[in-house]
């Protein structure tokens, strides 16, 4: 397989480990947006959240409570985002999560195109069709 997280998780590709369990690799990512900004990525092979398996999930979030946790106390950040993408918007072909420590005074930003957006009425109304 041409996955580079597959080639993290089989050690063929170096990382900077954070955290691994028999379920989990959690390692830094390397275009880091807030200083220890890391990915949780599961082990096997999972392309989107679709194909991911219910025991995976729960771990993930468990683990994910406990970094929550243990970054707030070891790099005194102020809170986390944690994001993760699906088919558009996702770089790497295998299911990850992106733990984003926030810190008051950083620059991290999600934004929108106000532009494009409609109203509430018009989304309720295509998820209720």
């Amino acid at each position: 397989m041409d996955c580079i997280f597959c080639k993290i998780i089989n050690k063929e590709v170096p990382s900077h480990l954070v955290y691994e369990d028999e379920i989990l690799k959690i390692f830094l990512d390397i275009n880091p947006a807030t200083n220890g900004e890391c990915l949780i990525v599961p082990k096997n092979h999972f392309k989107t959240i679709m194909e991911l398996d219910n025991e995976t999930n729960e771990h993930i979030l468990k683990i994910e409570k406990k970094l929550y946790l243990i970054f707030k106390e070891k790099l005194g950040c102020d809170g986390m985002t944690i994001m993760q993408n699906n088919d558009y918007g996702q770089e790497v072909p295998h299911f990850h999560i992106h733990l984003v420590p926030r810190y008051n005074k950083d620059m991290f930003r999600t934004t929108s195109d106000k532009d494009l957006l409609v109203d509430f009425e018009n989304i309720i109304n295509q998820l209720n069709d």
